[in-house]
């Protein structure tokens, strides 16, 4: 069964067997996180179909990232499929893997 893991620092911050990929995104269900190395962040982005965005810094160990990830708590109606799903930025962050 396919999988996708996003590890950080070498520490897998996610994995899941079911997520949404959404303009080459993976966004991981928040039942796949670790919760333990996420902390949000004032920042937030507007987009104009899925919603204002909310993010995460993430640290592992000595390493921290601001805002390498992101959320959208309320989403609009086409992205109904990613609320409180989490994506991740790319390299040199998070690596995701599908397969």
């Amino acid at each position: 069964m396919p999988t996708a893991t996003a590890v950080f620092n070498g520490k897998t911050i996610a994995k899941a067997d079911k997520w949404e990929t959404v303009e080459g995104n993976v966004y991981f269900p928040p039942s796949s996180l670790d919760k333990s190395v996420l902390s949000v962040t004032d920042t937030h982005t507007a987009c104009p179909w899925k919603g204002v965005a909310s993010y995460y810094t993430i640290k592992v160990d000595d390493k921290e990232v601001k805002d390498a990830a992101w959320f959208y708590p309320e989403t609009k109606e086409k992205a109904m499929n990613i609320k409180d799903h989490v994506a991740f930025c790319e390299h040199p962050y998070p690596k995701k893997s599908a397969g």
